[in-house]
């Protein structure tokens, strides 16, 4: 770093709302608020639901627990800054702050593809070998597999912050989204910013690439396991117990991809385009997810009916 870019460096960032339409941000501040109410309300009940009901007590539910945790963490880490720009107009954040969030908003990202992987495994056992799932999937190694995905997850994210403060930030201080983003900092910055590509890239081939290939490769034995179930209701029973999962990756894996092709190449695409892929792929599957699991999962369902009937019995 030289003594010129030193003495500009920046010590703060500058968030953005709607790109080229600043005057529009307080209308987004009441659709927003809502979107993170209804967030935050629809993992809350899963959480409850799943903790009250014994006979939700199973490895399934342990890890729809554990995915309900991650998606209340990933909307809380994106949710003050958001908030601060949409209801308040404050878009200045400092440089300390902006990557602290940064390395929350990617820790919790890789938690939840390592959860993801979780599920497949756990769908895997359930079909392939029913009669031990329950001894095979324990508490005991539900925990150990959740610390795991979480280990890898901080240690994964951990050069981040630092790969991003050796860099000077002489020139343009002002990001592109309502929060901070590894690649979206590391745009600005006036100096060589190879190592910070080249690690970004390897996190992503060797973590969420690795994820979807695992998982892609548990569906496969998975169908290969229900074709050889004689039964037809019994290969549709199994397959059904697979959808809310299916759903919930594809949730997570079409908008990150489409967030990885954009920033790659599709530079001189709109702002508005890649602000409006980059909150899809942030506040959509948080938002989804419950909704997802209470309708395709029936014992969820009907716990959350029979609270409804019970609440209106009484009034």
């Amino acid at each position: 770093m030289n003594t010129s870019s030193s003495h500009v460096n920046h010590h703060s960032f500058i968030l953005t709302g709607i790109p080229g339409m600043p005057d529009k941000n307080p209308w987004m501040a009441f659709p927003l608020g809502f979107l993170y109410t209804m967030t935050l309300l629809g993992n809350g009940t899963i959480l409850a639901i799943i903790k009250v009901d014994r006979s939700l007590h199973e490895p399934m539910y342990y890890f729809l627990s554990i995915l309900a945790l991650t998606d209340v963490g990933l909307s809380m880490s994106t949710l003050p800054s958001m908030l601060s720009i949409f209801w308040f107009n404050a878009l200045e954040v400092p440089f300390d702050a902006c990557i602290t969030q940064m390395f929350f908003i990617h820790s919790f990202g890789e938690v939840e593809s390592g959860v993801l992987v979780s599920m497949a495994f756990d769908r895997f056992v359930a079909i392939r070998d029913p009669l031990h799932y329950a001894s095979i999937l324990t508490h005991g190694i539900i925990g150990k597999i959740g610390i795991a995905v979480i280990i890898r997850a901080v240690c994964v994210v951990f050069p981040v912050p630092f790969l991003i403060k050796r860099l000077p930030f002489c020139h343009s201080n002002v990001l592109s989204h309502s929060y901070c983003l590894h690649q979206d900092a590391m745009r600005l910055a006036c100096a060589s910013t190879r190592v910070n590509s080249l690690y970004g890239l390897i996190v992503v081939i060797f973590t969420l690439g690795f994820d979807a290939f695992i998982i892609l490769f548990s569906y496969v034995l998975i169908l290969k396991t229900v074709l050889d179930i004689a039964s037809r209701a019994e290969r549709l029973k199994a397959l059904n117990t697979c959808l809310s999962h299916i759903c919930a990756v594809l949730l997570f894996y079409f908008p990150l991809i489409g967030v990885t092709m954009i920033h790659r190449f599709g530079k001189h695409l709109s702002p508005v385009v890649h602000t409006f892929m980059a909150n899809t792929y942030l506040l959509l599957p948080p938002l989804l997810n419950p909704v997802v699991y209470s309708v395709k999962t029936k014992q969820i369902q009907r716990r959350i009916i029979h609270v409804f009937q019970r609440r209106k019995n009484r009034v």
